[in-house]
This record gives structure tokens, C-alpha cells and sequence, in this order.
């Protein structure tokens, strides 16, 4: 089942949500809506569940080429998986995924042994086959969150909608429930779109990438066409560290100018700190000179803080813990910094 949102506008009060929205999610695909807070991410997901509305006479939303733009939630056969669970205390395991069958009107609802059967497969799928009985205070947060998503896939959703989905987990059971929610799409093959802010969680598990920003979108591709060829400042900025430098203080150093096009373009390079190389300093030799000041050495690699000796920025810059003891360096030694890759754009970026 395709998803299309087309020309979104959604404003509360003197505030704007979303700003002429477009998307398109194609069939069984994977797709993160990520952002900060306050970009317009969730709006734009609750507008496609039917749980919000876009304002009067903006855009439409369309399932596999079915516009259902004012249709209500409950008929638009959507499953929709919140960040903090929204179990019922009350209710066993079982109760909660078999809840959105039950309340159903007589004439739709399944008899009682199909409900039964189909809560069974579901535990099964999320493999909690032997948790029915308990309650949610019974369950970690990661099974909770997967007794969450048994629950929607219960009414035979014809996409899958998910709001933050391990925003309320520690760390490592995030990391891990994350892997596994890939597996499980893989599996069942379900149209999903997720919203998250967490930019390592949407490259490593979508298919793709929808980085919003300001109510608008910024960017839509493969999580290695976004990382590796942003199309904006904040794309490049908000998809992990990133130093800007001053192109005029590039020039001047007499380095060659590293893989991209165009780097005087606004004055400004934006290089990772993985792209820099670091070598002992050698005077009249073509670079950018800098003061180390930190050594960060825990942890698989090695991160420098240096100074630049013209302009006194500040660059991070990240190397292997090998590489860093064979430079022996020392906070105070002074180095030169030459750029493998770096990216800059034109002053009319905006999209």
C-alpha cells in the first residue's frame, strides 16, 4: 500500500506546522520521518492516520492511490504505534492486542476464537508467545513497545504508523529493538513510516529518509544519499558532526582543495571530523596549521580538539587510536590539517 501526501498545509493558531507538504512512501517500504523537535514530523503523521486534518482545502492524502483525505481514523485501516505504549493497565497482554477487535461494531467484529487465533500468531510474530497473561507493569519497556505494535497490527492495518517508537527506551534496549523492527518489516513486508529525531536510528533501519525542518521538507533520499550528498546546511549538519570552516582560510593555507564542488561558493566548508587528516606540522608546507588542545582517547576511535592558528576556531577532528599513536602527540604540539572530502554549497540552496 503506497502513501502520497500532497501539499500539506497545517497551522495552530498564528503557528505553522506544515508548509505545503509533499510525500511519497512507496509499497512495503520503510520510511523515517526524522527532525527535530518542533520541524513538523508528527503533525505530518498523525494528518496521514486521520487523527489530525491539514487545513480546509489544503493537499490531499491518498492510500495506494485512494484519496481518503476525509475519511476518519477508524476507516482508514491504519495502525498506528505510540511512543509511550498507551497499553491498558488493566488488561492482560492478551486483552490489549485483541482490544482494537473487540470494540468493533457486532456486524465487523470477528468471533471469538478468530480474535483468540490471531492474538496467538501475533505473539508469536513478536516472539512473546508466553506473555499473554501478564500485564504491562509485568513487561520490560522494549516488550511493552512490542506489545504495542502486536496491538495495531491486530485490525489487518493496510500501513503501519509509528510516533517516536523507542524514544522512551534506554540506549541499549533502543539499539536492539531497532534492529529487530527492521527484521520484523522485513518479514511481514507492511508499508511503515516512523518518526524519530534520532538521526543514527533512521540511517541504520529505513529504506528512506525524510528530513524535515521548519515545517518544510528538506530532503528526501537513501540514508547514504542524504548523508553523502546533503542538499542543504542543516541536512549536512543535522546527520552528525560537522565542522564549518571559512573557505577564504582553506585558500590561504595552500591545501588542496578536497572532493567537492563549488567551495567559494558561500564562503563557508563543511567538512566531518572523519575527513580530516591530521600530520605532523611542517613550516611552508601546504595545510591548515592548529594547536591540539584536547586528546580524547577512550573508545574505538581516537578524537582530537585543535585550534586554527589564523582564524582561532575551534575543529573536532576524529582518527584511529593507531594513527594517533603513531603522530605522538600532546595538548599545546601544533599540526596541519588537510581535508579528504569536504562539502559546500551555493548561496540559493534552499529547495
Amino acid at each position: 500500500m503506497s502513501i502520497t501526501a500532497s501539499n500539506i498545509r497545517k497551522t495552530f493558531g498564528t503557528f505553522t506546522a506544515l508548509d505545503n507538504v509533499s510525500l511519497n512512501v512507496g509499497q512495503g517500504k520503510l520510511v523515517a520521518l526524522l527532525g527535530p523537535s518542533g520541524s513538523g514530523k508528527t503533525t505530518l503523521l498523525r494528518i496521514i492516520a486521520g487523527l489530525e486534518y491539514a487545513d480546509p482545502g489544503s493537499g490531499r492524502i491518498l492510500f495506494h492511490n485512494e484519496d481518503v483525505t476525509d475519511v476518519e481514523a477508524g476507516r482508514r485501516r491504519v495502525g498506528f504505534v505510540f511512543q509511550h505504549y498507551a497499553l491498558f493497565r488493566h488488561m492482560t497482554v492478551t486483552e490489549n492486542i485483541a482490544f482494537g477487535l473487540k470494540v468493533r461494531r457486532r456486524k465487523d467484529r470477528p468471533p471469538a476464537a478468530e480474535i483468540g487465533e490471531r492474538v496467538r500468531k501475533l505473539l508469536k510474530l513478536v516472539q512473546l508467545e508466553s506473555y499473554g497473561h501478564r500485564y504491562p507493569h509485568q513487561l520490560s519497556g522494549g516488550q511493552r513497545q512490542r506489545i504495542a505494535l502486536a496491538r495495531a497490527l491486530a485490525v489487518e492495518p493496510k500501513v503501519l504508523l509509528l510516533d517516536e517508537p523507542f524514544g522512551a527506551l534506554d540506549a541499549k534496549v533502543r539499539k536492539e529493538l531497532r534492529r529487530w523492527l527492521r527484521q520484523f518489516h522485513d518479514e511481514i513486508g507492511l508499508t511503515t513510516v516512523f518518526v524519530t529525531h534520532d538521526q543514527e536510528e533512521a540511517l541504520e533501519i529505513a529504506d528512506q529518509v525524510v528530513i524535515m525542518n521548519q515545517a518544510k521538507v528538506e530532503q528526501v533520499g537513501t540514508p547514504q544519499e542524504v548523508y553523502d550528498r546533503p542538499a542543504t546546511p542543516f541536512v549536512y549538519q543535522f546527520l552528525g558532526n560537522v565542522n564549518v570552516l571559512k573557505a577564504q582560510a582553506l585558500a590561504a593555507s595552500g591545501a588542496p582543495a578536497p572532493t567537492g564542488a563549488g567551495l567559494q561558493a558561500d564562503g563557508r566548508v563543511y567538512v566531518r571530523p572523519h575527513d580530516i587528516e591530521v600530520v605532523p606540522y611542517v613550516p611552508d608546507q601546504p595545510g591548515l596549521t592548529a594547536v591540539v588542545r584536547y586528546i580524547h582517547a577512550a573508545g574505538p576511535a581516537a578524537r582530537l580538539t585543535v585550534e586554527q592558528v589564523e582564524s582561532r576556531e575551534t575543529v573536532d577532528v576524529e582518527t584511529s587510536r593507531v594513527a594517533l599513536a603513531g603522530l605522538d602527540l600532546k595538548p599545546g604540539d601544533l599540526v596541519s590539517l588537510r581535508l579528504r572530502q569536504a562539502h559546500s554549497f551555493e548561496a540559493d540552496y534552499a529547495i
